[in-house]
């Protein structure tokens, strides 16, 4: 064989066995004036089609892309009857230079610009107007006996935690220094803004009761509110509604948990249970927990354990963590 035609086939064959170069990570914006034009059209809107109220909510997916659903009597936790059945699911683009997004549905046509959804439907027109929505326990006082957990003001009982100084708050991958059985929980949680991210890695975090059992927290605005999305029990239950606002508003739970019951062996004789209120909703009624969560960094047993709040890679924030022992 030819010296020439030999270099150039180990050449080849180096080349084949390089490693393809990783994928960069998606980018996560933790304050709007960040997070650009996409963000400004993400978001819920409301209003009446004729004396049908209606709810629209816009996720970005990235690069101008979004996706548009519509809720008949208004959004979820605010009107929606919870018919699943005529939900569906419509692509629009922001065009290069365009403030603006275009959705096309059947014979309706619907134009968002950050502010309001303009709705055509067969020569009738509409205005939507957006709607920035907060839980009704933000910012929940801890009643007398609470321990308070984290403040913002000088209370952190998490040990080896950094805070983010820009908005006071916690950040991701926590273990609470005191530990509990029964109890009531309230946390607040800022997600990131992930457009480009999907699934699992869109704002990804979770709230461990016990540091056995979580409650998912995820970006999945306007997602179909699965087990593995904001509010699921990973591989137990869904959330009965998905109360998941958009990413880079705080969002709370607020929980009643009742640890199992074991006898004197350590046999466990009751499983653990859980009822969760997602922005205020009732998303999960006293759920048996039939054992820990996937990625639960204590096991099983009699023991109290701590509030742990999971870092799985993105920027997550914590505040206002306080809980009230039974």
């Amino acid at each position: 064989m030819r010296p020439l035609l030999i270099v150039l086939l180990l050449g080849s064959l180096l080349h084949a066995q390089q490693p393809a170069a990783p994928k960069p990570k998606p980018r996560a914006y933790l304050s709007a004036e960040e997070a650009g034009e996409d963000f400004i059209i993400q978001g819920e809107y409301t209003g009446k089609l004729g004396v049908l109220a209606v709810g629209f909510q816009v996720w970005a997916k990235g690069k101008g892309e979004f996706e548009a659903i519509a809720f008949h009597g208004g959004l979820p936790g605010a009107g929606w009857n919870e018919d699943r059945r005529p939900l569906q699911r419509v692509q629009g683009t922001r065009e290069a230079g365009q403030k603006t997004v275009t959705f096309h549905h059947q014979k309706s046509i619907v134009i968002v610009d950050g502010r309001t959804a303009e709705v055509e439907e067969n020569g009738v027109k509409v205005t939507l107007k957006k709607e920035t929505r907060t839980s009704p326990t933000l910012g929940a006082k801890p009643p007398e006996g609470a321990v308070v957990l984290f403040d913002g003001q000088g209370v952190n009982r998490f040990p080896k935690s950094k805070i983010d100084e820009k908005l006071h708050a916690l950040q991701e991958g926590i273990t609470s220094e005191d530990t509990f059985h029964d109890c009531s929980l309230h946390v607040e949680f800022m997600l990131p803004f992930m457009p480009e991210a999907r699934g699992q890695g869109r704002g990804n975090s979770g709230l461990y009761l016990q540091g056995r059992y979580e409650v998912q927290m995820l970006d999945s605005f306007a997602l179909e509110g699965k087990d593995n999305e904001c509010g699921g029990l990973y591989k137990i239950a869904s959330p009965r509604i998905n109360m998941c606002l958009p990413p880079l508003t705080w969002q709370t739970y607020d929980v009643d948990f009742t640890a199992a019951k074991y006898d004197e062996t350590g046999q466990k004789l009751v499983n653990a249970k859980i009822t969760v209120k997602h922005n205020g909703v009732l998303i999960h009624e006293n759920q048996e927990l039939p054992g820990p969560t996937a990625s639960a960094p204590h096991k099983e047993n009699a023991m109290p354990g701590p509030v742990y709040l999971q870092n799985h890679g993105n920027p997550v924030r914590y505040r206002n963590i306080w809980v009230m022992r039974k």
